[in-house]
């Protein structure tokens, strides 16, 4: 099976905090922005399975809001807590617009982020 480029949004309309979450095809896909390009990730911390949309970008990792586990954006790998990698998705830029691969299949239940409390 291939992945299909989904376009996603424009480079003038991406948020200045520099992350955006969109659906595609039951993928919670998070994308964000760093000095280094766009990455897409699944929107799911390895770790503890929560939703990394409220974590803090630093140059191009991301941290977990809940607990602090840091991936690196590029590769999706655990600095420093040796969890598993983030599923990351590839993006293209073209024409000012933003695009990601994302599978044809849905994700299955451990790849989907629950919500903390």
């Amino acid at each position: 099976m291939s992945d299909t480029f989904h376009d996603v949004i424009g480079e003038n309309s991406f948020p200045e905090d520099g992350k955006f979450v969109v659906m595609l095809n039951g993928w919670q896909v998070l994308l964000c922005k760093t000095a280094g390009g766009y990455f897409a990730v699944n929107n799911r911390c390895t770790h503890a399975a929560s939703p990394l949309s409220g974590g803090r970008i630093r140059r191009d990792m991301i941290l977990c809001p809940f607990h602090g586990a840091r991936f690196d954006l590029p590769s999706g790998r655990s600095l420093g807590g040796g969890y598993k990698p983030l599923r990351c998705f590839a993006v293209r830029v073209a024409d000012g617009r933003i695009a990601v691969a994302i599978p044809e299949t849905p994700p299955g239940v451990d790849e989907v982020p629950v919500a903390h409390h």
